[in-house]
């Protein structure tokens, strides 16, 4: 089983296409139909993306020697 999508997975994202790779939902086939799991996995994008500058924040200020 695939393990679930991290917040702090989002450092990995530098396009669009990263995105869809990143996001897995590990308990897609539980779904009750198909909707609902493409609606979990929109929501789960959603969150990921809004947390995104957060996180590059949070990176840039554990390490302020890599700031130039």
């Amino acid at each position: 089983m695939t393990k679930r999508t991290s917040l702090y997975d989002a450092i990995l994202i530098e396009d669009g296409q990263d995105l869809e790779r990143i996001v897995k939902d590990k308990r897609a086939q539980w779904r009750a139909n198909n909707a609902k799991a493409r609606r979990r996995q929109r929501r789960y994008k959603k969150k990921l993306i809004s947390e995104l500058p957060r996180i590059i924040s949070d990176i840039h200020s554990a390490y302020p020697e890599d700031d130039v």
